[in-house]
């Protein structure tokens, strides 16, 4: 397909599902009736990017409570002293005092459960995403390594492990977040090492997204995508997903620069503004790519993932930008041969 639409991961959380969740954390419901909820509310947010026309959908990641603390709590040696929280998308205070096991018979985190589960909802082809090593280390105090770039690497080879795992259930596209690279603009290349050692070895279609944050609907830094360039050349994945709606187009320039070798994962939604764009708009959008890089190395994609948006807002934005798709495909191709 020619410029796929599809999204960044997380999905609307509605209300019903945030009181759940902090019930569970405050110890008002069980663990079993929390997961049936989630099976429930998985169901319908990919129904709701079916019928907003997406064609590469998500689970949502409706089962995490942010982007960080799902994974904590999976990985092997990462120890949490106290899980109850006051909301659930509060952050864990997580701690390693020893060296994480690697050993390949400790238990898998769950990640191949939660793939088989959207497989089995959709026809559609799926983006199956995780937090990636460089941003999970900034959430964990370490007392194992002499190193952060020690720690960093040890999850990376875990979470190696389980995109080997991923891949033989049947994953095709799998996308690494690092929503606090841009925190730390220095520390890019070794971000980049920390990404290398995830895909090793995993033969499949690899996304990196990377943005300035999306904490409830508010970016947490600001700056322009140069601090990634020219170390995210060095990087083994076929896309990088990037935000652009909010901030402007300017860094499209970089990719007239640097010529790298991926496609582009581009923001044409703004997930921190309520406001619903029109197709028009998210079509011009489009067409800035286009005048940098062929259509065939473009999907159309919200900024970042539309965890904060209301879910009705999130269902007109997802329409819109599928709309929009359709106009540019219309215009390159002509409307009788996109729909033939």
């Amino acid at each position: 397909m020619i410029l796929p639409t599809t999204v960044v991961g997380s999905y609307s959380v509605p209300e019903w599902l945030e009181r759940a969740k902090t019930d569970y954390h405050q110890q008002r419901i069980s663990g079993a009736y929390l997961r049936e909820i989630y099976d429930v509310a998985i169901k319908a947010a990919i129904k709701d990017q079916e019928r907003a026309g997406i064609d590469i959908v998500s689970d949502g990641e409706l089962r995490r409570d942010n982007d960080i603390d799902y994974f904590l709590e999976r990985l092997p040696g990462v120890e949490i002293p106290h899980r109850a929280k006051s909301h659930y998308y509060d952050y864990y205070e997580a701690v390693v005092h020893r060296p994480i096991p690697c050993d390949d018979e400790l238990p898998a985190m769950g990640l191949v459960e939660d793939f088989r589960f959207t497989r089995r909802q959709t026809d559609r082809a799926i983006k199956f995403s995780f937090t990636g090593p460089f941003s999970l280390s900034k959430r964990v105090r370490n007392e194992a390594y002499s190193s952060d770039a020690d720690l960093m690497l040890a999850f990376a080879k875990i979470l190696n492990r389980e995109a080997k795992l991923l891949a033989q259930a049947g994953a095709t596209f799998l996308q690494i977040d690092e929503p606090f690279l841009a925190g730390y603009p220095e520390q890019v290349e070794l971000a980049v090492k920390a990404i290398n050692a995830v895909v090793e070895g995993v033969d499949v279609e690899w996304a990196a997204h990377i943005c300035y944050g999306n904490r409830h609907a508010r970016p947490a830094w600001e700056g322009h995508y140069d601090f990634l360039f020219p170390a995210i050349l060095e990087a083994h994945v076929d896309q990088l997903v990037l935000e652009f709606a909010r901030k402007g187009y300017d860094d499209l320039a970089l990719f007239e620069r640097y010529h790298p070798p991926f496609k582009l994962g581009l923001g044409v939604i703004d997930v921190k503004n309520p406001d619903v764009e029109t197709a028009e708009l998210v079509a011009s959008r489009i067409e800035k790519a286009l005048a940098i890089l062929p259509p065939d190395r473009i999907y159309v994609n919200p900024d970042c993932g539309l965890r904060h948006m209301p879910t009705q807002v999130a269902i007109e934005k997802l329409q819109a930008m599928s709309a929009g798709a359709s106009l540019v495909r219309d215009k390159i191709f002509g409307r009788a041969a996109v729909h033939a």
